[in-house]
């Protein structure tokens, strides 16, 4: 059954944060499609997991360089899961849609703490999916910690 779960970031910016959860994934033997909301930031975010840390990087591809069934991780704007991927991360706006993500693992939704709209739509979103009857789990960043705040 698919787990949806909700990451309030309030001091770590998303170029960060998505890095380590994707490597979480990665080493569970997952796939996964990194989900924009804004085109602009697919460049930032590509440049994120090839820079985020010194000594490693996150491979990763998107429709301009193509192969998408080879990339272990898939940036993207678009509803596409050319790559079979078992997570689906959203950031910078992009929605849950539970339809979609039942066909998951996993689904993450990162969204900043300090943005008004961003939380209402963190809740639209946290009562369609436990509509829906998917499990769910809510995260907020506090002294650096992950504290888990709220699971249906």
């Amino acid at each position: 059954m698919a787990e949806v779960w909700f990451y309030q970031l309030t001091a770590t910016p998303v170029e960060q944060v998505a890095p380590d959860l994707l490597e979480r994934a990665l080493a569970r033997g997952w796939r996964a499609v990194l989900r924009s909301g804004l085109e602009p930031a697919l460049a930032m975010l590509d440049a994120a997991l090839w820079s985020y840390r010194d000594n490693a990087f996150l491979p990763h591809g998107t429709a301009a360089m193509g192969h998408a069934e080879h990339q272990p991780v898939w940036l993207t704007c678009g509803n596409e899961n050319p790559n079979g991927a078992s997570l689906l991360m959203l950031v910078f706006g992009a929605r849950v849609d539970p339809g979609e993500a039942a066909r998951y693992e996993r689904v993450c939704l990162l969204f900043e703490g300090g943005d008004s709209e961003a939380l209402v739509a963190a809740r639209e979103d946290w009562k369609a999916v436990t509509a829906a009857g998917l499990a769910a789990r809510y995260w907020a960043q506090e002294g650096g910690r992950w504290i888990e705040k709220a699971r249906n």
